[in-house]
């Protein structure tokens, strides 16, 4: 498969990025790792006139903490996350996560800004990304503003990203005490992709009952959504086993699974409730230890 043919730049700073999107309007797209663009060109389902590299902007890279935050540069790959000793301390669910995306190759060139902007609906990181209450920082013309993860991801491939705007960086509040955190997925074996994957937060009271629970769930609807009832159902209770079923059974609750070619929308519901069963029992025991 042969793209159709387009015009390059390469911008050296964030400003020069966003003012070639400016000028081109939409036949402008961004690359960076190109893992989520490349296979869509090849495929001549996005036929760009005007790429725009953003890959060697050093400001757009990068993992630190601040007052409490992680923040992860957009252009930091899924190898610097997976193997990174600040994300492994700070936000262990993020490491996991980044080690199940893809193959060897894709951890070394996909980044995760890419990933986010492109948000396929069975991607990895949204569902820990909305679990973890994390905020996106996205500058465009009108300078920077901030977007909570449960909201920006809007639908198939469709995100809260204005024309000209580009995702610079994620932020993620480190979690306290007593709190365990799991990504737990069933894959499509091929691409790696989640036919189903959920990310499930457990805080624990000092008296043993689930203080907040967040559950992100991917792959099974057009977009990864927040799984409110099940936080809800969980919230004040004592960790057991029958407690996480019940609330396990509301992981599709409102929601309408899409079909492909490896599951039903059925089975997908199904998925959902067994996958968010074994999140939140495995989040528990880590927040209990």
């Amino acid at each position: 498969m042969i793209p159709a043919g387009f015009d390059y730049r390469r911008a050296e700073t964030l400003e020069e990025a966003i003012q070639l999107l400016q000028e081109h309007g939409e036949e402008a797209k961004i690359i960076s790792g190109g893992h989520s663009l490349l296979p869509i060109l090849k495929a001549r389902l996005a036929q760009p006139g005007m790429l725009v590299d953003i890959s060697r902007i050093p400001a757009l890279s990068g993992i630190l903490e601040e007052e409490q935050i992680l923040i992860i540069g957009a252009l930091t790959t899924h190898h610097e996350i997976e193997s990174s000793p600040e994300v492994r301390k700070l936000c262990p669910l993020l490491a996991e996560t980044a080690a199940q995306i893809g193959d060897v190759q894709v951890r070394n060139r996909g980044t995760i800004g890419g990933s986010i902007s492109h948000a396929d609906p069975a991607a990895d990181y949204p569902a820990p990304l909305i679990a973890l209450d994390a905020e996106f920082l996205v500058t465009g013309p009108d300078g920077a503003r901030s977007n909570r993860a449960e909201n920006f991801f809007e639908g198939t491939f469709e995100t809260a990203l204005r024309p000209n705007e580009i995702l610079t960086s994620v932020h993620i509040p480190i979690l306290g005490r007593r709190t365990g955190a799991s990504y737990c997925k069933a894959a499509q074996q091929a691409s790696g992709f989640a036919v189903c994957g959920v990310a499930a937060l457990v805080e624990l009271g000092d008296d043993g009952l689930v203080s907040k629970a967040s559950v992100g769930i991917t792959g099974v609807a057009g977009a990864a959504y927040r799984a409110t009832p099940v936080e809800e159902a969980i919230a004040g209770k004592a960790p057991s086993a029958e407690n996480i079923e019940a609330a396990a059974a509301y992981a599709a609750d409102d929601i309408v699974p899409f079909e492909d070619l490896y599951a039903t929308p059925e089975f997908r519901r199904h998925l959902a409730e067994v996958w968010t069963r074994r999140a939140l029992d495995r989040a528990a025991r880590m927040a209990g230890s």
